[in-house]
């Protein structure tokens, strides 16, 4: 498919897309559709109904988001981005509710990758983690630096060292009996979640805790997770190597594909 993009089911004009990118203030959520439908989809909806709340204090038309996202879909494989902003955004007086747009952004679908990631950690903690949104220049410019600097991504740490969330992931690890989440605050993922309700289904046990450098060496593995991969496996972390458990990756996919598409 083309790349296609519409703001509140309508085609985006330069002025729309200008006032966008120069008022940065925003939330998102991203997504692979395949035959129209999306694993979590309403989980998806639910962050954007949240978020709007939070960063305009206006509720969200769920139903309109459902209808403009079907406007740009084919039949073929995509990647969406849905971008929650607000032309009517008063920078002098931010507090005013203000009514959201909807910027809706389709382009061919992508093949997660199974590549080990060999990451390096850095402080950095996102202003309002829990919150996906567009003030993305610290994650961006701390990946760049890894990479220059030999590794293939970056994974942030609170300023006392506890693990978070790497720079468009969420992390997770194996102990050798549990899945162990990382306890700092960050952002939620869909495929968290959807990798939480598969684990819980088969019985495999989970535990969320503080972890920091000092307790890589207590953990056998260490995976990424995104919109586009479940389960990719962490091969290094700074100085500390994990062996890649292809039997490990192998569950958490089938935990993350146990959890059926939605229409949209």
């Amino acid at each position: 498919m083309s790349q296609r993009f519409e703001i509140n089911g309508c085609a985006a004009s330069v002025e729309d897309l200008a006032f966008l990118a120069q008022v940065n203030y925003g939330h998102f959520t991203s997504m692979q559709v395949r035959a129209c439908s999306v694993r979590g989809f309403g989980l998806h909806l639910d962050r954007l109904e949240r978020s709007t709340l939070e960063l305009f204090g206006m509720p969200l038309d769920r139903a309109r988001v459902c209808d403009w996202i079907r406007r740009v879909l084919d039949d073929a494989p995509a990647s969406l981005r849905v971008t929650v902003f607000s032309r009517a955004f008063d920078r002098m007086h931010p507090e005013r509710p203000a009514p959201p747009d909807v910027l809706v952004a389709a382009s061919p679908g992508r093949e997660p990758s199974s590549k080990p990631l060999r990451v390096r950690s850095i402080v950095h903690e996102r202003v309002l983690p829990e919150v996906k949104h567009v003030g993305t220049f610290g994650l961006f410019q701390h990946l760049r630096q890894a990479r220059q600097a030999g590794y293939d991504d970056v994974l942030f740490t609170t300023a006392r060292g506890a693990i978070s969330e790497g720079s468009i992931w969420n992390i997770g690890f194996w102990d050798g009996q549990s899945i162990v989440w990382p306890a700092a605050p960050s952002l939620r993922g869909i495929t968290w979640q959807l990798l939480e309700r598969g684990l819980s289904a088969r019985g495999i046990p989970m535990v969320r805790r503080d972890l920091h450098a000092g307790d890589l060496g207590a953990l056998r593995g260490a995976f990424a997770m995104n919109s586009a991969a479940a389960s990719v496996p962490i091969a290094r972390i700074d100085e500390h190597d994990f062996t890649i458990d292809a039997g490990l990756t192998r569950l958490l996919d089938e935990c993350y594909e146990s959890q059926p598409p939605e229409r949209i």
